[in-house]
């Protein structure tokens, strides 16, 4: 991708969590980054193009950061078990961009979503990564797809929750939320179920 393309995106992401897609006006992005309408017309093939464009760097966004913390990118104990692995993504809950958690991010897209098919398309593929991600972290811990289904929807739904509340949760108070859980979640698998 070309700087200025990025740019775009960037500041698009940034405009949707400030103002919802209604704000995602070619003129008003560019008066925020400084560039030309021609320069919008060089990397997009119109609005809509540049909304699909916007909705795909969100998913990725998304996506790639979970499975990049979950990983361990970067992380000299990438072979961490799952108790290490859900404390670096609690670690990742922080009060900026960069972090995991992006709340007003979050609550645009979902409210987008309640109008836009392609948005409501795009929300439910990263709704669907994350939990499956997750899961595969809780994976080991049970005795079952089910279980770990179930396991990973704890966390997740209470990060959802935690960005659709008015005002959304502070990523510090998110993060003392899932700190008290922590502890909560076991070493290895419990004896399996009888029946």
């Amino acid at each position: 991708m070309s700087a200025a393309r990025d740019r775009w995106l960037d500041e698009g992401l940034r405009v949707l969590a400030e103002e919802g897609a209604a704000g995602l006006r070619i003129d008003r992005v560019a008066a925020r980054i400084g560039l030309s309408k021609g320069s919008f017309h060089h990397h997009f093939d119109g609005a809509e193009a540049y909304k699909r464009a916007v909705l795909e760097c969100f998913e990725h966004l998304c996506i790639d950061a979970l499975d990049d913390a979950i990983a361990g990118q970067g992380d000299s104990d990438a072979d961490a078990g799952p108790r290490e692995i859900l404390a670096r993504l609690t670690a990742l809950i922080q009060p900026h961009d960069a972090g995991l958690y992006r709340p007003q991010l979050e609550v645009a897209v979902r409210a987008w979503a309640t109008t836009d098919a392609e948005a409501r398309t795009v929300q439910a593929r990263v709704d669907e990564a994350r939990v499956r991600a997750l899961q595969s972290v809780w994976r080991p811990l049970v005795h079952s797809d089910a279980q770990a289904h179930a396991a990973a929807l704890l966390p997740y739904l209470v990060a959802v929750g935690g960005a659709m509340a008015m005002p959304p949760v502070g990523a510090e108070e998110l993060q003392g939320v899932f700190e008290l859980l922590l502890p909560l979640v076991p070493d290895a698998p419990g004896p399996a179920p009888q029946g």
